[in-house]
């Protein structure tokens, strides 16, 4: 690490669950300070704390704040300014499982919730703590995935979603790189979370099952995010970085056709 990270303010939207909370667990035993946002009463705050201190990580400052209203950004920025004079990282996790249920039920309505969610935020918070503090994060780093080049059933808002997300990462980082803000997106592909189980049927979740090997945990997520922040990789900005432990090189017919039909054979797999 060239980096240190010791009372440095990490800023995870969120960041009480899954991913989002493995990456807080993941800054905190560097000795960032961590700030968690969650939605409508959906953290178990001594349940979390009790985890941090486990790890041997300062305890996590957790506000409520739901990510798509401007209000509840306004309220966490103010709360920002009482507990500390700037954010250092800046890791947008939030993301609304809208299922796609065809073409002749697809909604604005849903479409709108899900950008309101899972793209809007990562700009919409970059422009308040610029207005809080005067300044941008060092990093800010966008947690998409491989729907908007990859078709999985059900996932047309997300991807599409992502998709805009990933757009907003390549300008956003054009137009803050003078700043000194180093901007990034990381995809994932599937990383069993409850988000996970909410937008994948159980046959479907049976059937990557067979392929273990190319579900990255989330510990793994956490720590390419904290090596994203680390130093190492400053001279990369507006990149679309992929952890999938090489299953897109072999994600196709004739290499996991066998598999599939041989009942999980493993002839193929990555290293």
């Amino acid at each position: 690490m060239l980096n240190d990270f010791k009372d440095r303010v990490v800023l995870i939207t969120g960041g009480t669950r899954g991913i989002g909370l493995a990456c807080g667990l993941a800054f905190g035993r560097q000795g960032a300070r961590t700030v968690l946002t969650h939605r409508w009463g959906s953290a178990d705050e001594d349940a979390l704390r009790a985890r941090f201190t486990a790890a041997g990580a300062p305890a996590p400052l957790v506000i409520e704040a739901d990510a798509s209203r401007e209000e509840d950004t306004d309220k966490l920025t103010a709360r920002l300014k009482e507990e500390c004079d700037g954010v250092w990282a800046f890791i947008s996790n939030v993301c609304v499982v809208q299922r796609g249920e065809g073409p002749e039920k697809h909604t604005r309505r849903a479409l709108y919730k899900s950008l309101e969610y899972s793209s809007w935020p990562f700009v919409g918070y970059l422009q308040a703590l610029h207005a809080a503090f005067g300044r941008y994060p060092r990093y800010a780093l966008a947690m998409s995935s491989d729907g908007p080049d990859t078709h999985y059933p059900g996932y047309d808002y997300v991807a599409v979603a992502k998709a805009v997300l990933e757009t907003f990462v390549r300008y956003m980082s054009t137009h803050l790189y003078e700043h000194g803000c180093i901007v990034n997106a990381l995809r994932t592909r599937q990383v069993m979370t409850e988000s996970y189980e909410q937008m994948f049927a159980a046959q479907q979740r049976e059937l990557a099952g067979k392929f273990p090997e190319f579900a990255c945990t989330v510990d793994e997520v956490a720590d390419t995010t904290l090596a994203l922040c680390s130093g190492l990789f400053d001279a990369m900005g507006g990149q679309v970085l992929t952890l999938d432990r090489g299953a897109a090189f072999v994600d196709n017919i004739a290499t996991l056709g066998p598999r599939l039909v041989g009942g999980g054979d493993k002839e193929g797999a990555p290293a």
